[in-house]
């Protein structure tokens, strides 16, 4: 079995090209929201899977969440698991020998973010040393300063929140580092102005247009490398998808906001109480779901704000009945609302086993996505690998890119 390799120069256009051709082929299949239709247009073409997936229960539908390729379903399941995980696969990006981090360093640091800074920092396997960090959207720079090696370097730390700006400054000074912390929206028209060629730029897991905003603005002023792990491709302010490379923008595939959120659905931190939490508030939705179809008459999805978790202990019908009052309807009737509440947690279930089959793909999306980004920068003059950083329960977002002016 061939261990799988990062992706570089040709390899990154083909490997988009056949993922765009994938997607393209199955939209019926990952595009339909489970949550929101009560039957999928893909459940008359493929009865035999739909029966099967609606018939399992939460805890099934739970423990195949993480890895729904390796389910037993009815075709074309297997089939199009086979093809999603083979488009899917990427190696690991070369390491290099990280210098051992101060203890100190990690102080006021979660432990699973200390460890995604430190996978981070030892795939930086640029062909020249990096003389001046910038880190991107830095928080309080605890990444800047894991990377700062020697009084040669120097760190810049651009953050939007004036309380971390202050907090990091305070940190790096605490550390004898030379480290500049500077407020900046960096979406704003002037944050190219902190950016030039001497830059190694540096984001990990900023979100949408943060680090798209990144890539054209290192671009334009000519950043001698960038290091980015992209996060939450559907914080954006556009209203769909805006291609980046020609090859995105060439493709017939057109990405809505929801689209965009599926490669985010994957979860691996989520506690036992946040999931009792999260499947309570999800089953008394779906059960409201039901109620208000019923009410207005209509066989449509009526989207509903979020709600505090103190109304998860409000009484089913109470729930029901102050949502019903926020979105304007009349419960003008007696119901049962013990089976209500049943069949939402039945629709629950099946929803999230309905859910297995747009899983699979999640991978395939994403990698189109950061593909397009690495397009991008070649297309700007960049010598471009792309690879994972770290394994995925330590984040499901591990795919990085690096980039260099050649």
């Amino acid at each position: 079995m061939n261990t799988p390799r990062p992706l570089e120069n040709a390899q990154l256009l083909s490997r988009f090209q056949a993922l765009d051709s994938f997607l393209c082929a199955h939209q019926a299949l990952w595009r339909p929201r489970p949550f929101t239709e009560l039957q999928l247009p893909w459940e008359t073409e493929h009865p035999a899977l739909a029966s099967w997936l609606r018939k399992r229960s939460l805890d099934e539908a739970e423990a195949a969440h993480n890895h729904p390729d390796q389910l037993a379903a009815p075709a074309p399941f297997p089939q199009l698991a086979s093809s999603a995980r083979a488009l899917g696969e990427i190696g690991e990006l070369p390491t290099i020998a990280l210098p051992a981090a101060s203890r100190r360093l990690n102080v006021d640091v979660p432990g699973r973010k200390w460890q995604q800074i430190e996978a981070f920092a030892s795939h930086l396997n640029f062909v020249r040393p990096a003389q001046h960090w910038l880190d991107w959207c830095s928080g309080k720079g605890h990444l800047g300063r894991r990377l700062l090696q020697g009084d040669r370097q120097r760190l810049t730390c651009l953050e939007y929140d004036p309380a971390l700006v202050e907090a990091g400054q305070q940190l790096s000074q605490h550390h004898g580092l030379h480290a500049e912390h500077l407020l900046q929206d960096v979406l704003a028209d002037d944050a190219g102005r902190h950016l030039d060629n001497t830059h190694t730029t540096v984001a990990l897991h900023a979100c949408g247009d943060l680090h798209v905003r990144l890539m054209q603005l290192a671009s334009r002023h000519g950043c001698r490398q960038l290091a980015i792990a992209p996060c939450c491709y559907n914080r954006t302010r556009a209203s769909q998808y805006q291609p980046l490379s020609t090859a995105a923008s060439a493709s017939a595939l057109e990405l809505s906001i929801d689209d965009l959120g599926l490669p985010l659905s994957e979860t691996v931190t989520a506690g036992a109480r946040v999931r009792r939490q999260r499947d309570e508030s999800m089953a008394r939705r779906l059960g409201f779901d039901l109620l208000q179809r019923q009410l207005r008459n209509t066989d449509e999805y009526l989207p509903t704000p979020s709600l505090p978790v103190s109304w998860l202990h409000k009484p089913f019908a109470d729930y029901c009945r102050e949502l019903a009052s926020l979105k304007g309807l009349q419960i003008d009737r007696q119901l049962d609302w013990n089976a209500l509440q049943a069949a939402g947690w039945q629709r629950l279930a099946e929803v999230r086993n309905l859910e297995l089959l747009r899983n699979l793909f999640r991978r395939p999306l994403e990698l189109w996505l950061v593909l397009d980004r690495a397009l991008y920068l070649q297309e700007q003059g960049y010598q471009v690998q792309l690879g994972v950083f770290c394994e995925q329960p330590l984040t499901p977002r591990n795919l990085m890119l690096l980039a260099e002016r050649q």
